[in-house]
């Protein structure tokens, strides 16, 4: 009986909205000043060509560490610390244009930035 029911009930999608496209960017970088400037150039980017700006939403930092050993062989105890700290931002622009397209492709960002994008 209950497999009736699964077979009977249909999720209805909305027929007159067309699906929206998005592009989903994705930005890391080690240095947090870096990734400001290079996310208001996007975002500026984007502005001129009239697309719509969901961003940029701050994604947590990612911290790794590394322990190292100072001496070679026997001193256990005297050891560095060392910490490499990514960090993220995430930028979504919706309906984008030809126009919008081209201008992402043209932008010249800093070196140290690590830019993803899905369409």
């Amino acid at each position: 009986m209950s497999e009736e029911k699964k077979a009977k009930v249909k999720v209805k999608a909305d027929e007159g909205v067309a699906p929206v496209q998005r592009i989903r960017i994705k930005i890391k970088a080690f240095d947090h000043k870096i990734i400001d400037q290079s996310t208001r150039t996007i975002i500026e980017a984007g502005e001129r060509t009239g697309a719509t700006i969901k961003g940029p939403i701050p994604l947590p930092v990612e911290k790794k560490k590394y322990t190292v050993n100072r001496s070679t062989f026997v001193h256990k105890d005297a050891r560095d610390q060392y910490e490499m700290r990514v960090h993220k931002r995430l930028i979504d622009i919706l309906n984008p244009g030809q126009k919008t397209i081209d201008a992402l492709m043209s932008l010249n960002l800093p070196a140290g930035v690590d830019v993803e994008i899905k369409m």
